[in-house]
């Protein structure tokens, strides 16, 4: 794992400026820097600009300490997923049995099986990768009430393909 300190996203918010890492060098944007190239700027520009890039730098570490965290070592080496290559017959059996499930995603979102509410927060979940706090948020209701749904919605899917 990634020692913090050594973080695009440490650099940047240590920093007195907007930091961008390049393969080749890093390039510290400065104020003086900022007020000089837009003159019709000010010093709260700046600063709403340097706290969008603590953002996304943020945002960043996050994923890619998700990731790394996914990344087990077995004796201080990398497992060999990616040097590995399936069998075509697997790749083709994974990618039939992706599809004939999605398929089936779909008849069911289709179905009326579900509530209205429970279909909106099933296909952004599911669908579009949205959290339960994004989801709560963006319906301004509490997450547990997400949760609920999206566990309902689990059980009759379940039901849907028991039948």
């Amino acid at each position: 794992m990634k020692n913090y300190k050594d973080t695009d996203y440490a650099l940047n918010k240590y920093s007195k400026g907007i930091v961008y890492k390049f393969a080749d060098g890093i390039v510290e944007i400065t104020l003086e820097d900022y007020l000089r190239d837009n003159p019709d700027k000010t010093e709260v520009d700046f600063a709403a600009i340097k706290t969008l890039s603590d953002q996304i730098y943020h945002e960043q570490a996050i994923r890619e300490h998700r990731i790394g965290r996914r990344e087990v070592s077995l004796g201080k080496i990398k497992e060999t997923e990616l040097a590995s290559v399936p069998a075509i017959d697997a790749e083709l059996f994974h990618k039939a049995e992706e599809e004939s499930a999605l398929k089936a995603a779909i008849r069911f979102l289709h179905s009326k099986r579900l509530t209205e509410i429970q279909r909106r927060r099933f296909f952004q979940y599911y669908f579009q990768g949205l959290s339960t706090r994004q989801i709560a948020r963006l319906e301004d209701v509490h997450q547990r009430a997400v949760w609920d749904s999206l566990m309902w919605a689990e059980k009759k899917l379940k039901n849907f393909f028991m039948e």
